[in-house]
């Protein structure tokens, strides 16, 4: 079986940093993290023609879309693929946060899940990639035990 990877397609090079921290979370899980730049809005020939040559690769995968002020990228990219698509849009630069509802409310038929750690995305998606590669579910099961052994060795040192 191909090994499956997460596609974190971004929307300018500006987000680069909250992509690499998704990036590194996923080699955590064994996954493999391909980082790429293109804007629904700016270049939308060159987000498609990325999207369409992820998706003619047949591994299982996972897109992350990172794209803040109006989240374009994420409903078209889910509207362009078949895989599952998380939205992870870097923290609010202006607005207080106001640019979040941008990935909240998607049209019929457009269903990214949003997600808004790094971290947190990266494990998303290899709960989903899990499902078909058991390397990686063995990584976030190992992941989840280390962080209740952690509570209860915190706990423990109060007592």
């Amino acid at each position: 079986m191909n090994k499956p990877c997460v596609v974190i397609l971004m929307g300018s090079k500006a987000d680069l940093e909250h992509c690499q921290k998704i990036a590194e979370a996923c080699k955590g899980y064994g996954l493999e993290a391909i980082l790429r730049v293109a804007s629904a809005h700016k270049t939308p020939e060159h987000a498609l023609a990325i999207l369409q040559e992820y998706e003619a690769d047949p591994r299982p995968k996972v897109y992350v879309t990172v794209a803040g002020r109006s989240n374009a990228l994420s409903g078209f990219t889910d509207g362009a693929v078949s895989a599952p698509v998380i939205a992870c849009p870097p923290p609010p630069d202006a607005f207080s946060g106001a640019d979040i509802y941008s990935s909240l409310r998607m049209p019929s038929g457009i269903a990214p899940a949003l997600v808004l750690e790094p971290a947190n995305a990266a494990l998303l998606a290899a709960k989903i990639l899990g499902l078909v590669d058991a390397g990686v579910r063995a990584a976030v099961t190992a992941s989840q035990k280390r962080a209740a052994e952690k509570i209860l060795q915190d706990d423990q040192s109060l007592q």
